[in-house]
């Protein structure tokens, strides 16, 4: 009885730190007079967020997603700098030989669709050299966003970085002493369609709260990543969000039946693969994804390649990348961004509390001002479809300080609701604590209650993960072969032959037979 009244008290709405929504009076939004399109996207946005007309800015700039610094400089930088005078936005004034805002009204600029991505870099003289020790010097090339978040700023070289001073903060921007930075965020993707679709799909989606399965996959490249992609799983296992965490090297398999996904951390692959190619893959509404990638972000109208663009056109709402090689110290800290929409921030403030630098090569995806988690507590719209999931939050908050009475008592909602979300649930933390024999019985559960086969696979891809984490190879083929018997027709079933592949791979093609010149038997000199 006690899951159910928690979930009763999930329906009625508990107070939860929600963050004040940035005002939309403090967001401006940056569109280009060039591409029709672009001021149609604007005005949507405007819309779709109730932003004043007056806070539309239309520039004539080049129509290509790469500029040069000459370009950028002529029509983006001092035209905006001229529009944020004229407005009487800003003040600025001289300080340490830069002039630098000391007020400002405008906290977040949005890119729109049209707007260049990226700043060329200016060719260097002959006979110049990279810093071995530091290859950040010289480097002038950028993200046209990050160029942006100071472009109040003059002074300033261009090469090399700046400090975010919003980085790991803990408020929100429109308490932060800080105005001479505006946040940056950008409404782009491969189409017109998909961009208009992630406006609504955020606005929607705060309503109702984002609900659904996290994916991880960590793909142990580098340890500084790795423990960002810890630090997710960790935040997400202590506020009840059910998480499928792939601890193996490649990333995931061919069409991995990542069903009910809303959230997805990844790396390192150069482009979209995986589930992400099967054309029956669908994000949930709202769903908050990314890939580490160097290059994720270098272009964003093909989605097949690269990583931003394709995540955008299967359905997230959100995402981000880099448009040229950033270091991984330099990119976005997955850890700290996921915990701070967790906390119910803005996904533009989440994005530039991680990220440790400005006039670099980053660049946020989606609207700025969504916070995907705003209805953690258990406010928003009730959907049928997220009574499990919001079931599952409930009795993270109910018996945060029992973990056994909790898992005792999901497990008992499991088999009332005949939920294959809630065992499979208890079956992951089960495999998270190392508790394979947990694990399993939990899984088997889960198997037994959903109805679909793609999810019925999906615990044997635990159950296997789990003996091949183990070294347990023998038993992991065993599994494979025999899930490749129960589900071969599947599309999704594709994954079992890619990781059969690396574990029982197939022998070497026999060498080619020689073929014996005209007059000569084979072998014959």
């Amino acid at each position: 009885m006690r899951v159910f009244a928690a979930f009763l008290l999930m329906l009625t709405g508990l107070p939860w730190g929600a963050r004040a929504a940035i005002s939309p009076e403090a967001v401006a939004v940056l569109y280009n007079e060039s591409v029709p399109d672009s001021k149609k996207l604007a005005e949507l946005y405007r819309e779709a967020r109730n932003i004043p007309k007056d806070n539309l800015i239309g520039l004539t700039m080049p129509s290509a997603a790469d500029c040069s610094r000459e370009d950028y400089e002529r029509s983006i930088l001092k035209p905006l700098r001229q529009e944020f005078e004229v407005r009487d936005w800003w003040k600025r004034r001289r300080e340490g030989g830069v002039t630098l805002p000391v007020s400002n009204k405008i906290r977040v600029l949005v890119t729109i669709r049209g707007v260049p991505l990226r700043i060329l870099p200016v060719p260097k003289p002959a006979g110049t050299t990279a810093d071995p020790n530091n290859p950040v010097a010289g480097r002038d090339e950028a993200s046209v966003d990050s160029e942006l978040a100071m472009f109040g700023v003059e002074g300033l070289p261009v090469d090399g970085v700046l400090e975010n001073k919003y980085y790991k903060a803990d408020e929100s921007i429109k308490d932060a002493d800080l105005p001479f930075l505006i946040l940056t965020a950008r409404i782009d993707a491969p189409t017109v369609a998909i961009c208009e679709r992630m406006i609504r799909d955020a606005v929607e989606a705060e309503r109702t709260g984002l609900w659904g399965r996290a994916y991880v996959d960590i793909a142990n490249k580098f340890p500084q990543g790795d423990q960002w992609l810890e630090e997710v799983v960790k935040a997400n296992l202590e506020a009840g969000i059910p998480t499928v965490v792939d601890r193996f090297n490649e990333t995931y398999p061919p069409n991995y039946p990542l069903t009910d996904c809303s959230i997805y951390y990844g790396w390192y692959d150069w482009n979209l693969n995986g589930p992400f190619l099967n054309t029956r893959f669908q994000f949930r509404k709202g769903a908050v994804a990314m890939h580490l990638h160097s290059f994720s972000a270098q272009q964003l109208a093909d989605g097949t390649k690269n990583w931003s663009g394709g995540l955008l056109a299967r359905g997230a709402a959100v995402t981000i990348g880099n448009v040229y090689e950033p270091y991984l110290h330099l990119t976005h800290d997955l850890g700290v961004l996921h915990r701070k929409l967790l906390e119910g921030y803005t996904w533009v403030e989440a994005c530039w509390m991680a990220m440790p630098a400005t006039s670099w090569q980053g660049v946020v995806l989606g609207d700025p001002l969504y916070r995907p988690f705003r209805c953690l507590s258990g406010t928003g719209v009730k959907q049928d479809a997220d009574i499990d999931f919001r079931a599952l939050r409930a009795a993270a908050l109910e018996w945060k300080d029992s973990p056994a009475e909790r898992m005792r008592q999901v497990e008992k909602a499991a088999d009332r609701m005949k939920s294959g979300i809630l065992a499979e649930a208890l079956g992951l933390e089960a495999l998270e604590r190392k508790d394979s024999t947990g694990a399993a019985r939990m899984l088997r559960v889960a198997k037994s209650l959903y109805p679909k086969p793609e999810d019925k696979l999906r615990q044997d891809f635990h159950v296997i993960a789990a003996d091949r984490a183990a070294n347990q190879k023998e038993n992991a083929i065993r599994g494979l072969r025999d899930a490749q018997v129960r589900y071969g027709d599947l599309p999704e079933a594709e994954g079992l032959k890619a990781w059969l592949n690396i574990l029982d791979p197939p022998p070497p093609p026999p060498p080619p037979v020689p073929v014996a010149a005209p007059g000569k038997k084979p072998g014959a000199n």
